[in-house]
């Protein structure tokens, strides 16, 4: 009988050793908190498309446990005024393009994505350049379907023998923009006999009303195939590679490490240039919300549950 007790004294022993250590993985799990650290505030360009990745990005971050702020998505800014805000601290994390943001820090974008990349981050004091998507975004000078037929229009050197006769749209900013009207008149000699500056919605109307010949937008523009209007080719290659790539701030990456660079990795890696086009249909044509749009492809893509 004392041998019988004995053997059960052991196991209920044993059992209570076992739950012991369960407690102490469950505890381990905890391993993979997000460390205390700043609300990453996430910004954007005055675009449907920047609103569209700053939202997936915002929404991917939050989910996983980060602290995140959207007050910067919408309606968003130039690049004159998001990257002074990244140096300030303002904004903690923008979904940039490479080429440009080269460009705008002084370096020369060419069609190489890791040589911009890698010149880019040397420039960028504010913070570090993560790893680039698949997806690349160029600008694109675009004609109305009747500039174009008029003019037999097809690659943006067509322009030169007949551009003083016509309009360019195109950002405010555009006249002493390496990609747009300095860049026309340096590669291409091209100079319009009238610049009109324009936000960029109300390009794509203009354009569409024939109150402008062309415009300066992006190549994936729902816009563009909706309206018939004609994509110009750069055939002498003004436009710089345009990877999207997140521009994080130093106290962000400080504060969270591998792990969060490692997620945010993984969300770039997944982005192609066919989604943007898909999103920004939903956004520009059937008017959907742009974080409707976000939370929709990271459902699809295996970063939010339904």
């Amino acid at each position: 009988m004392k041998r019988l007790l004995l053997l059960m004294l052991v196991a209920l022993a044993a059992v209570a050793l076992l739950a012991a250590c369960g407690d102490d993985d469950d505890d381990d799990d905890g391993g993979g908190d997000i460390p205390d650290g700043p609300t990453i505030e996430v910004g954007a360009f005055n675009f449907d498309e920047s609103h569209i990745l700053a939202q997936i990005y915002a929404q991917a971050l939050e989910a996983q446990g980060y602290p995140v702020g959207t007050g910067q998505i919408d309606p968003g800014s130039t690049r004159e005024i998001v990257q002074p805000a990244i140096e300030s601290g303002e904004i903690d994390f923008v979904p940039e393009y490479v080429g440009s943001l080269l460009n705008f820090l002084g370096g020369t974008a060419t069609s190489d994505s890791d040589g911009n990349l890698e010149e880019a981050q040397g420039l960028f004091g504010a913070g570090t350049l993560l790893e680039m998507a698949p997806a690349q975004d160029t600008n694109a000078f675009v004609a109305s379907a009747d500039a174009a037929e008029q003019n037999g229009l097809v690659n943006v050197s067509d322009l030169a023998d007949v551009a003083g006769e016509l309009t360019l749209g195109g950002p405010p900013e555009c006249p002493e923009r390496d990609f747009c009207a300095l860049g026309l008149a340096e590669v291409y000699g091209v100079e319009f006999g009238d610049f009109v500056p324009l936000d960029y919605g109300p390009r794509i109307t203009a354009l569409s009303e024939n109150a402008i010949d062309v415009a300066l937008l992006f190549s994936t523009d729902a816009a563009i195939s909706s309206n018939q209007f004609v994509v110009l080719e750069d055939d002498m290659g003004l436009q710089p590679a345009e990877n999207v790539v997140p521009a994080v701030s130093s106290e962000v990456i400080e504060a969270y490490g591998d792990d969060f660079i490692a997620f945010v990795n993984s969300i770039s890696a997944m982005i192609t240039t066919e989604d943007l086009q898909d999103l920004n249909a939903r956004v520009q044509v059937d008017q959907e919300d742009a974080e409707d749009v976000a939370r929709d492809w990271l459902v699809e893509n295996g970063f939010l549950s339904e």
